[in-house]
């Protein structure tokens, strides 16, 4: 019984030195205004420490740029963990993913006393080894299910992340969530994509849900506008029409979910 509770004080004392060293770099002036602005939508720290962030950890975030959760994990792994981006492939004829590209490398190489050395790999169909083979501890991704699906490559891209994952490692997953009472379309055109959907989709490649949380929800987000989940902010795609309407509604509903890479495998 004694080893039970000190081994069960250890657990908290560490998830509580995770805590404070989290609280401490999202609230570093270095995080820019406008993302600090949108930590009430996306719960950084409730969410980092749902999927069980460490400082100690080699973690590999999927498509980062332009870099929101950048300013935050970079900071909090570069003294005792890794940070690594897998960023999109480079498309030259993309004016919109070379611009993110290039803010991202220019924004995080400028400053290695505040990120780190960050680690760099490019992930997309054709280029799909975010990391060597079992070497993460942790793979993270927010946002960017939809996107898959549009491109017919979801399930070689959760393939990917399984097997840069150590046996035991951790998967973070946070998507815009669709109504769970109409059919997924499998291109995911509204950007929106059932949970159930997804949580089939990357169970299906090997991993093992573990956990769901209602930390992103957003019970406002009725999923129905225009213009899919661009509509709402940050993105404003109907510009100024109805935007007070979609700023009371705030930003989308999301899932989160943690999956884990059996030990056995």
């Amino acid at each position: 019984m004694v080893i039970a509770c000190a081994s069960s004080t250890s657990v908290r004392t560490t998830e509580t030195a995770a805590a404070d060293a989290l609280a401490r770099v999202i609230a570093d002036p270095n995080r820019s205004e406008a993302d600090r602005a949108r930590d009430v939508y996306r719960h950084p720290q409730d969410t980092l420490l749902f999927f069980g962030l460490r400082p100690q950890m080699q973690v590999v975030e999927i498509w980062p740029e332009p870099g929101w959760y950048t300013e935050i994990l970079a900071p909090f792994l570069k003294d005792q963990g890794r940070y690594a981006a897998a960023l999109a492939v480079a498309r030259p004829d993309n004016p919109y993913i070379t611009g993110r590209l290039a803010a991202f490398a220019d924004k995080f190489s400028a400053h290695p006393e505040v990120y780190g050395r960050i680690a760099v790999s490019h992930f997309g169909a054709g280029a799909d080894e975010i990391a060597p083979p079992a070497s993460a501890d942790m793979v993270v991704t927010f946002r960017n299910i939809h996107n898959w699906m549009a491109a017919d490559w979801a399930p070689e891209a959760f393939a990917a992340m399984y097997k840069a994952l150590k046996p035991g490692g951790i998967l973070g997953v946070v998507e815009h969530r669709a109504n769970p009472a109409l059919p997924q379309d499998p291109k995911a055109k509204n950007g929106y994509v059932r949970e159930d959907y997804a949580i089939h989709l990357i169970e299906s490649q090997g991993f093992k849900l573990v956990a769901q949380s209602e930390i992103n929800a957003n019970p406002k987000d009725t999923k129905d506008y225009p213009q899919g989940v661009w509509t709402l902010p940050p993105f404003y795609r109907l510009g100024d029409k109805d935007r007070q309407v979609y700023a009371a509604i705030g930003e989308s509903d999301r899932f989160t979910l943690k999956f884990v890479k059996p030990k056995n495998r």
